[in-house]
């Protein structure tokens, strides 16, 4: 048997990204869909109002959104992030996110090997 390192969706099949993820009142959602040392990949669907409060991470996070509005900080600035936009956040700065409004990201962390 073939081991698969993506997860959590189908494949051989065109799929909208944004569909697999869906937003639910008050909450994120997140959907893994792969995880290992060299990196990670998750979709999130957050709720207006709804946040990841500061924290940092010992990879580089790169943040791309597919629906809605996020504010992103990173460090000490804030950003305002739209659909098809996407932001890096550095391996050990501190970053947060807030949906000013509902909003589904696909984030990409790269850990070094």
């Amino acid at each position: 048997m073939v081991e698969h390192f993506i997860k959590n969706m189908d494949f051989s099949k065109v799929l909208e990204m944004e569909t697999l993820v869906e937003y639910q009142k008050g909450q994120v959602i997140s959907r893994t869909l792969a995880q290992g040392k060299p990196l990670s990949i998750t979709l999130f669907a957050f709720d207006k109002g709804e946040e990841i409060s500061s924290h940092s991470s010992s990879g580089d996070a790169l943040v791309f959104i597919l629906d809605g509005e996020a504010e992103i900080t990173v460090g000490e600035e804030k950003f305002g992030v739209k659909k098809g936009e996407t932001i890096v956040m550095p391996a050990g700065i501190p970053h947060a996110l807030f949906a000013k409004e509902q909003f589904k990201m696909l984030l990409i962390v790269v850990f070094e090997l």
